[in-house]
């Protein structure tokens, strides 16, 4: 481990002589991540940020006394968050108090019945022969195959940047080994046959974007990524990541500056040169690396006139993933029963994925994930009251549904369905209410089509057909974030900065 603090003291001797300047677009998890890892490789780095505090989709609402975390609210692969610290010859424990969750989800069906997803071998064997007997030996096989798709999908590929075909090419023998042509579901109900353990083994996607019954068999490596790991929650929220990795930023030298939309990349020669923000300020840059949206990023910053590959005909041709609606509110009483992480499915699985991915049609029912994070930090909400937000996955803006119009009834059906099963008294308890809806992510995140993660995962979406992390357009312009490799999720944004270490020129090449 002496090798991290080494580059780091490097990075700081190179900015005494004229370090190379890098601006990062956005401070979501990938932008601050990219952000740490070129600072320690000696370059100068500015972040922007459009919005008035850091974090971009992991924003942090203080309401009422209530800290509600925008998002995300899994923390998984913790090692990607540690080695950030370790760059920086630091220890994030010194910093993040960080805390392991379980159960990780307790899945809630529509009958009531539930289920206990844990990553004890032996307590999930148990509630798979609660669940039904007759599929245990089934379970067994799926998690060896979710191992054996990780050791190649997580640990060999996901920091591998993907940028000729011949990336690709490498990996098809793997691919067809591991079974990547089928989807989540398929992989799932080729080892399993109850309805209900299919449903609980095949969800994960929809934490990435994905449909399962879409979404390459690859990211069911999450499943044992999962088990690895583990699932946790730092104290103080993820507003408290954010805050940290802000920190090791200043640290190496580099700023953060909230309040300063771009309004495009100046591109000059086919090479990035800086960004000019929308007050008119010009920022000049040797490498500019973009944290906003893959598809916003070439639609709406990088010239038209500099864009062969993505080009706006290339960028609405591609499917994108589902959008979110999120309610986040506080209640002024507790309710102990409650997880730190529930899934409530709904009446429908297939038909309403269909409905939301394939006919964009927002639905009258739907399924929910409910986070409670005053079941780990209590100190997120006032003395006796309790924390939550809950979301529903629905369609993109593609949908055409009108959600100022929309939002306040949508938001009092989910209101009676938590009411009627794990929060009663809900509505006369509220004490803190705020929404996100897809219309937002596209206004305040930017995100195209409202879409909350980018590019859906299909096999035709994924590595090396995804927007690169070093463009195809323009020199000296790079992506990270859930719109390139490997995609969305914590592990991916941070694994997409992972990436950078690759293709980016090493800082004393142009100082």
């Amino acid at each position: 481990m002496a090798a991290p603090p080494r580059a780091a003291r490097a990075g700081r001797v190179l900015r005494g002589a004229r370090a190379p300047r890098a601006v990062v677009i956005g401070s979501g998890f990938g932008g601050l991540a990219a952000a740490v890892r070129l600072g320690v490789r000696g370059y100068d780095v500015t972040v922007v940020e459009k919005l008035d505090q850091p974090g971009g989709r992991a924003y942090v609402h203080r309401q009422d006394g209530f800290t509600f975390d925008a998002g995300p609210t899994v923390i998984t692969a913790p090692f990607l968050l540690e080695e950030l610290w370790q760059l920086c010859g630091r220890k994030m424990a010194d910093d993040i108090d960080m805390r392991p969750v379980t159960p990780f989800y307790r899945i809630r069906f529509h009958d009531g019945a539930t289920f206990d997803y844990t990553g004890d071998a032996a307590a999930m064997r148990a509630e798979v022969a609660r669940l039904s007997p007759g599929d245990v030996e089934g379970y067994e096989r799926f998690v060896r195959r979710s191992e054996a798709i990780f050791r190649v999908g997580f640990e060999e590929l996901a920091h591998v940047p993907f940028g000729s075909w011949m990336d690709m090419a490498r990996i098809v023998p793997d691919m067809v080994r591991l079974e990547s042509y089928r989807t989540v579901y398929g992989l799932v109900a080729k080892h399993v046959k109850d309805d209900r353990l299919r449903q609980v083994l095949s969800f994960h996607p929809l934490l990435v974007g994905g449909n399962p019954f879409s979404t390459t068999s690859i990211y069911s490596l999450i499943a044992f990524l999962e088990r690895n790991w583990g699932v946790h929650f730092p104290i103080g929220g993820t507003g408290a990541l954010v805050k940290g990795l802000v920190s090791l930023i200043e640290g190496l030298g580099g700023s953060v500056r909230c309040g300063a939309e771009v309004r495009r990349i100046s591109v000059e020669g086919g090479r990035a040169r800086g960004v000019e923000l929308a007050s008119g300020e010009r920022l000049a840059a040797d490498v500019v690396v973009s944290n906003a949206d893959s598809a916003w990023t070439y639609r709406h910053l990088v010239p038209p006139e500099a864009r062969k590959r993505w080009t706006d005909r290339r960028i609405e041709r591609q499917r994108y993933s589902m959008s979110l609606f999120v309610w986040y509110f506080g209640t002024r009483r507790q309710y102990p029963d409650v997880a730190h992480h529930t899934i409530l499915l709904g009446p429908r699985y297939r038909p309403l994925l269909e409905d939301i991915f394939e006919k964009h049609v927002l639905a009258d029912d739907f399924s929910l994930y409910l986070h409670r994070p005053t079941a780990t930090d209590p100190a997120l909400a006032p003395p006796g009251c309790d924390a939550f937000y809950v979301l529903s996955p629905v369609p993109n803006l593609l949908s055409g549904t009108d959600w100022p119009r929309v939002q306040e009834r949508y938001r009092r059906s989910i209101a009676a369905l938590l009411e009627a099963t794990l929060l009663p008294g809900l509505e006369g308890a509220l004490a803190s209410s705020r929404l996100l809806t897809p219309q937002d992510f596209q206004d305040r995140l930017l995100s195209f089509r409202g879409a909350a993660f980018g590019p859906e995962p299909v096999l035709a979406q994924s590595a090396f057909f995804r927007p690169h992390n070093a463009s195809e357009d323009v020199e000296r312009l790079y992506l990270v974030g859930a719109g390139t490799h490997p995609g969305a999720g914590l592990p991916g944004v941070l694994s997409s900065a992972r990436v950078l270490d690759r293709v980016v020129p090493d800082a004393s090449k142009l100082a």
